[in-house]
């Protein structure tokens, strides 16, 4: 695939987890630095923020909520949830 990566060691791991859908275009972007000093970022270093684009035929008939579905499922290891 396709792969444009701005940003971290985490956003590797992304990209890395979301080659599995075999991409044609893949954008991961560590967007972290728009929401320092928001409720929940408070007391962490970086890292909790990303914004990603994936174009694969591994989407094609699903809805865009199942889309996200399969992106979050190969992700969630690395999710904080806030916990």
């Amino acid at each position: 695939g396709v792969l444009c990566m701005v940003g971290s060691a985490l956003s590797d791991k992304i990209a890395a987890q979301l080659e599995q859908l075999k991409p044609t275009s893949l954008s991961v972007r560590d967007d972290s630095h728009k929401h320092a000093g928001h409720a929940g970022v408070s007391g962490r270093s970086g890292e909790t923020h990303f914004a990603v684009e994936v174009v694969s035929e591994a989407f094609e008939g699903k809805r865009l909520v199942q889309r996200h579905q399969q992106i979050y499922a190969l992700v969630d290891s690395m999710m904080d949830k806030g916990g």
